[in-house]
């Protein structure tokens, strides 16, 4: 089993869940994507989350989602 690439730390952003290693919350991608942007463009605008972290992240949610619904 893969690491999560999901964090949570009282200390960090007060708690919210944030990509590993960074201080970036794991729901702004989701705000990109439903306003129209790409992934890339949230990549290029919070350059501490590389490519394959916000690939993962989007996996890993979905594979939860999957999970929970079935």
């Amino acid at each position: 089993m893969r690491q999560s690439q999901i964090t949570v730390s009282s200390e960090i952003q007060g708690g919210a869940p944030v990509f590993r290693e960074t201080r970036v919350p794991i729901q702004i991608p989701f705000h990109y994507l439903a306003t129209g942007q790409s992934v890339d463009h949230f990549i290029a605008q919070h350059p501490t989350v590389s490519r394959r972290q916000a690939v993962a992240i989007l996996e890993e949610l979905k594979e939860r989602l999957v999970e929970a619904a079935g």
